[in-house]
């Protein structure tokens, strides 16, 4: 029993649910290692009664939590001593003195006087009387943002403790949209050099929102990658990245780089002389059936970037440049130190030699010196790349786009990554994030990235979360997050470990929700929930109530009752879908349109020997469930051209999305051409290309960003979308 209090006081679930009704216990090692990771004994009975004491006293002697939340209507819980004294040290630094305090059914209001003077309780004066409710509320009358709030009791303790105050919800889309959902790396132009580029997504944006009245694209995650080695390629997954908070150079437009023109003499040579390799690479890919291929990519713009420094900054970009790297600060530092440091000794940061696994060591002091070229080379590469998002962002919006660029963010970071490294304190050592067994997979999931530690986030003020959010806003529309489910728990799973022996370690998502919202309000950007799979109840009513869209897959819109188990789940009608939510037919992990409609994925999946049951029994239950899905379009009057009409089915889905009330409708861009190949094949690592296939016409020929825009599938499928979007949907 005491393991099992100790687990609930530090958020680890000792039990879980696979199903409703049936509950399976967590092995008591598993609670163990996960405790040790937050820095919890808990090996023993003895070790275990010393550490509820241990949090028995902090509970009783701290003043103020490691961080308060508040939002409007929703005051803190704090328990204070009679008679304490609050002031707030608004973000700003501007004094803030209002406030009023009551003390049981007594109230007491605070004189309203200037701040102190002395260096621990700067800021508002909130109260010189007793604190009760009615002072707890008055701040969440404050200002949104990132406060300090200072306590001092009767008896001459004083704590402080940072004061996220937030919006209760996030900012909503100014009208209801539509707009493609592709990714970047798959989108070739004439200009690419082997792989989409930010200027390839720039003339996207510009193209939909002006001809087709779009109003965003929706991409993959931008993060960075943690760089190849020698017979170890880089990880094409854009959802394993090396840091979340800043972006790969790799997607970089070389040739809009100002610089670049400025190139003389052999170092124009050698630019040309790469321009032609990367004409040559793109050709292989768009024409000769080759992969992308992001390392000979890399490859060609590494060098060419390395001629392009040679070029002095202009008076002006060089000023730019510097704000860049100030307001970035010490994170930017880590990060481009680090990637300078593994061109030297790899990416895995726990081999390096030297101290050098410690970013705040001795010995990774020096190296920022001895490194200090190759450390401003990796800042300016994130300095370009923030340039050219924002131009890709001002594309959209000067092209009419309400939203603009909808960003990625993945779930976590590769555990030898760069954020990996230079944060250490506010990860779990020997996790790693995944989901548990369920009706669709037995043996549960390790996705192999480490998690956030609640407790050390609430430490920090959640500063870490907070700068990772407010970096992905900076030139975003709308922002996705990828198993958004995470903001409230995650499925921890001890290294060494099978997913089925991990458990759910809680997050507090009234911090994690503040925060969003808060940088969200900041930057003006909708938030956009990847909601599928396995929810916990409650949580899809929360993030609606907090204003993050969810995300509604046509396939998986089903009436889930009793019924379901008998495979007689019924599709939902167009009345039933929700509104706060991002609409789409299909996403990246699941079949194209026209590969579900024609049965094409189930073929390829039993060609990689993925079926869990016999092919004719597979291909049966796909038949009805397209049947089905069919049948409904037919009834509503959708499917003219009739159900053997392949792209008059892909048109009759999208007539069906723009009935429903849905906020935002997203086409995949592949499903407009006809392409029956999935980006990523879930299940999969070298059995399938996964991340590494351009956009392929209805016969499997690949098309560039020109072809496609001048396709007739592509322009008749949009000009529908465009045409019946505006409408309020049908009753």
């Amino acid at each position: 029993m005491g393991r099992a209090r100790l687990a609930e006081l530090h958020g680890v679930a000792t039990s879980y649910e696979p199903a409703p009704g049936r509950t399976v216990q967590v092995p008591e090692d598993t609670v163990v290692a996960v405790l040790a990771a937050l820095g919890v004994d808990a090996s023993t009975p003895e070790s275990v009664r010393e550490a509820l004491d241990r949090h028995e006293r902090r509970q009783r002697d701290q003043l103020l939590p490691p961080c308060v939340v508040v939002r409007p209507g929703k005051a803190p819980r704090l328990s204070l001593p009679e008679g304490t004294a609050l002031r707030v040290r608004p973000e700003d630094g501007a004094p803030h003195t209002r406030g009023r305090a009551a003390a049981g059914t007594r109230e007491a209001y605070g004189p309203l006087t200037e701040p102190r003077t002395d260096s621990a309780h700067t800021g508002g004066v909130l109260t010189e009387g007793p604190t009760a409710d009615g002072l707890l509320t008055a701040l969440t009358a404050l200002p949104p943002g990132a406060h300090t709030l200072l306590a001092e009791a009767p008896d001459g303790r004083r704590a402080t403790a940072p004061l996220i105050v937030a919006p209760d919800r996030m900012p909503l889309s100014p009208a209801r949209s539509h707009g493609f959902l592709v990714q970047l790396y798959s989108l070739l132009s004439a200009r690419s050099w082997g792989m989409g580029d930010l200027g390839d997504l720039a003339d996207l944006a510009a193209w939909s929102g002006r001809a087709l009245g779009a109003g965003f694209v929706q991409i993959n995650p931008l993060h960075a990658a943690v760089p190849g080695t020698p017979g170890a390629p880089t990880d094409p997954s854009p959802y394993r990245p090396s840091s979340r908070r800043f972006p790969d150079p790799v997607h970089l437009r070389i040739e809009d780089v100002p610089e670049y023109v400025q190139l003389r003499g052999r170092a124009r040579e050698r630019a040309d002389q790469l321009l032609e390799a990367a004409t040559a690479l793109r050709t292989s890919v768009l024409r000769e059936g080759a992969l992308i291929d992001r390392d000979a990519v890399w490859a060609l713009k590494r060098e060419a970037l390395e001629l392009v420094r040679t070029v002095p900054l202009s008076p002006g970009r060089r000023a730019a440049y510097c704000d860049f790297l100030a307001e970035h600060g010490q994170a930017l530092e880590d990060h481009a130190l680090w990637c300078a440091l593994a061109e030297t000794h790899g990416p895995e940061w726990r081999t390096w030699p030297g101290g050098l696994a410690d970013p705040r060591s001795a010995a990774t002091a020096r190296a920022r010196t001895e490194h200090l070229d190759r450390t401003d080379f990796h800042c300016w590469l994130a300095w370009l790349t923030d340039t050219q998002l924002a131009a890709a962002q001002r594309a959209a919006l000067d092209a009419g786009m309400g939203i603009g660029l909808v960003h990625d963010l993945a779930v976590g970071v590769h555990p030898s990554g760069a954020d990996a490294w230079a944060l250490q304190d506010v990860f779990a050592a020997g996790m790693s994030i995944g989901a548990p067994p369920d009706a669709f997979n037995s043996r549960g999931q390790d996705w192999g990235l480490p998690p956030w530690r609640p407790d050390a986030l609430a430490a920090t003020g959640y500063a870490p979360y907070r700068d990772l959010l407010r970096g992905l806003l900076r030139h975003a529309g709308a922002l996705r997050i990828d198993h958004v489910m995470g903001l409230f728990r995650l499925w921890w799973v001890p290294e060494g470990r099978a997913p089925t022996e991990g458990c759910y370690v809680r997050y507090d998502a009234e911090a994690m929700l503040g925060v969003l919202a808060l940088e969200a309000h900041r930057a003006g950007t909708v938030v956009i929930g990847e909601d599928l799979g396995t929810v916990e109840p409650g949580v899809r009513e929360e993030l609606e109530r907090r204003g993050v869209l969810g995300t509604s897959v046509m396939w998986f819109e089903r009436h889930y009752d009793g019924a379901a188990a008998a495979g007689a789940a019924r599709p939902l009608s167009p009345a039933e879908w929700r509104a706060d939510c991002l609409a789409t037919v299909t996403t990246h992990d699941l079949p194209s349109t026209a590969a579900r409609l024609t049965g094409d994925h189930v073929e390829l999946r039993h060609r990689l020997g993925l079926l869990t049951r016999p092919l004719a029994e597979e291909r049966a239950a796909d038949a009805v469930e397209v049947a089905e899905w069919l049948a409904l379009l037919g009834r509503l009057g959708l499917l003219p051209e009739g159900p053997g009409d392949e792209e008059g089915a892909v048109k009759a889905v999208h007539r069906f999305l723009l009935r429903t009330p849905a906020r935002m409708v997203g086409v995949w861009l592949p499903d407009a051409v006809g392409d029956r190949r999935p980006q990523n094949l879930p299940g999969t690592w070298d059995q399938y290309p996964n991340w590494r296939l351009p956009i392929a016409d209805a016969e499997g020929r690949p098309m560039s960003l020109e072809e496609l825009v001048a396709s007739p599938r592509l322009r008749e499928l949009m000009a529908e979308v465009a045409r019946l979007a505006p409408r309020e949907p049908a009753p």
